[in-house]
C-alpha cells in the first residue's frame, strides 16, 4: 500500500502549511506535505485545477539530456523515477491511462555536437542512441542534422495529472482545497495570507506557487515570458503514425522548434523558441494571429497544410532571475517558486521534495516544530 508519514509519528505537532496556487507546483507541494503529516490549506483564485493556469495543458515533455552540460543532465536523471512514483501514487495505473508515457525524446543536433551529447549522456549514465532521420519523414528536421534519441524520456499528460492530484487531495483528511480564493498579499515573515474578500489565512509556513503571479505577492524578481503554441489534428492517415512518435526538439528550418506528438488522444502541439518572448504584463499579445502564423511557417511539420488547426494558445510563464527551478526562501515563514511553464512542470517533484527537506532543516534548528524527510512513497 502507498502511504506516508502519519500525524504525530515524530512526536511533534504538524505544521499548518498554506499553499498559494493550485498548478502543478502547488498541487504536488500539497501532496508532499500531507504525506509528511502536515495540515495543508490550498488556495486558488479559480477552480481546482484551474484551466487558465500555466500548468494546465494537454502534455509536457519530460527530458533529461542537456547536451554539453553533464551537471544539469545528472541532476535531472532522478526525475523519471519521481514521476513514476507519482503515477503510482495518484492512480494513473488504476484508471488504465498512465499519466507519464515513456515515448522517448529526439533532439536534432548539428553533426559536430553529437560527440558532446554522447559524452554528457555517458557522464550521467543516461542511455541515448543515434537515430536515423529517415524514420521521421513527417517531422521537419534541419538539413544535415544528426538525431539523438533519449529512449527513457517521455510525455507527462499534464491536465490529467492536475486532475488526479486534486482528486487525491480531496480524499485526504489533512488537505483542505479552497477554490475561488484570490490571494492579494503574503506577509512573508508572519505566514499570513491576505485574500481579496478581506479575510486572511495564517500558517506556520506559506508556499507561494502562483507561477507568473508569484512576483506580485512576494516581490521576488522574475522574468515574464509569453509562448505561442499551435494545436493540430493530423490527417486521418497519419493519426496512428503520430501516436507512436517521440517528442522532438531542435527541429524546424532554424533548429529552434519543438513538438509534442498526439499520444493518448491529445492533439499534436508545435511551437518554436522564435515565438517565445519576454513581456512586462500578463496580457494577450497584440499580434496574436501573427505569432500563430509564425509557428505554422517554422517548418516543424511536413505538409502542414494537410493538418487541421484546432487552437492557438498564448501561455504566460515565469523564470527566476539568475536561473534555477527550485523554491526560494522569501521570508522567515515563506518560500516561493517562480519557475513555471514546461521546465517548471517537469522539475516540480524535485522542487517540492527539496523545499520540504528545507523545512525539516528549519525544524532541526528549532525554527519549525516538525520534522519530515520522506520523498514521495512508492511500492
Amino acid at each position: 500500500m502507498i502511504d506516508g508519514d502519519r500525524p504525530g509519528e515524530t512526536g511533534r505537532d504538524p505544521l499548518r502549511v498554506v499553499v498559494v496556487g493550485a498548478g502543478i507546483t502547488g498541487l504536488l507541494a500539497a501532496v508532499r506535505c500531507v504525506l509528511a503529516g502536515h495540515r495543508v490549506v490550498l488556495l486558488e483564485r479559480g477552480p481546482i485545477p484551474h484551466p487558465g493556469s500555466t500548468s494546465f495543458d494537454q502534455h509536457r515533455a519530460l527530458r533529461v539530456l542537456a547536451a554539453g552540460d553533464p551537471v544539469v543532465t545528472r541532476r535531472a536523471v532522478p526525475l523519471h523515477r519521481r514521476w513514476c512514483e507519482l503515477d503510482q501514487l495518484l492512480g494513473g495505473h488504476l484508471s488504465g491511462t498512465r499519466l507519464y508515457r515513456r515515448i522517448g525524446v529526439l533532439t536534432a543536433l548539428p553533426s559536430d555536437e553529437v560527440a558532446s551529447a554522447r559524452a554528457t549522456a555517458e557522464a550521467a549514465a543516461l542511455p541515448i542512441r543515434i537515430a536515423d532521420p529517415a524514420d521521421y519523414p513527417h517531422i521537419g528536421l534541419p538539413a544535415d542534422a544528426a538525431v539523438v534519441l533519449e529512449p527513457h524520456a517521455g510525455v507527462l499528460l499534464a491536465d490529467r495529472i492536475l486532475h488526479a492530484a486534486a482528486r487525491w487531495l480531496r480524499r485526504h483528511p489533512l488537505a483542505d482545497l479552497r477554490p475561488g480564493q484570490e490571494v492579494v498579499g503574503v506577509r512573508t515573515d508572519s505566514g499570513r495570507v491576505l485574500l481579496a474578500d478581506g479575510t486572511a489565512e495564517s500558517g506556520d509556513v506559506v508556499l507561494v506557487a502562483a507561477g507568473p503571479w508569484s512576483a506580485a505577492l512576494t516581490d521576488l524578481p522574475v522574468i515574464l515570458h509569453c509562448q505561442t503554441m499551435v494545436y493540430l489534428r493530423p490527417p486521418a492517415e497519419l493519426v496512428h503514425w503520430w501516436a507512436a512518435q517521440p517528442i522532438a526538439g531542435g527541429i524546424g528550418a532554424d533548429g529552434r522548434a519543438w513538438l509534442l506528438p498526439s499520444v493518448a488522444g491529445t492533439l499534436l502541439k508545435i511551437s518554436t523558441d522564435a515565438a517565445r518572448r519576454e513581456v512586462t504584463t500578463l496580457s494577450d499579445p497584440a499580434d496574436a494571429a501573427g505569432w500563430g502564423a509564425g509557428v505554422l511557417s517554422a517548418g516543424i511539420v511536413s505538409e502542414i497544410d494537410r493538418y487541421q488547426i484546432v487552437k492557438v494558445r498564448h501561455c504566460h510563464y515565469a523564470t527566476a532571475v539568475g536561473g534555477g527551478t527550485g523554491f526560494v526562501r522569501v521570508g522567515s515563514a515563506a518560500w516561493a517558486r517562480p519557475a513555471s511553464g514546461g521546465d517548471g512542470f517537469r522539475t516540480a517533484p524535485q522542487a517540492v521534495n527539496e523545499v520540504v527537506r528545507a523545512l525539516a532543516d528549519q525544524a532541526a534548528t528549532h525554527e519549525l516544530p516538525f520534522d519530515t524527510t520522506e520523498d514521495f512513497p512508492h511500492d
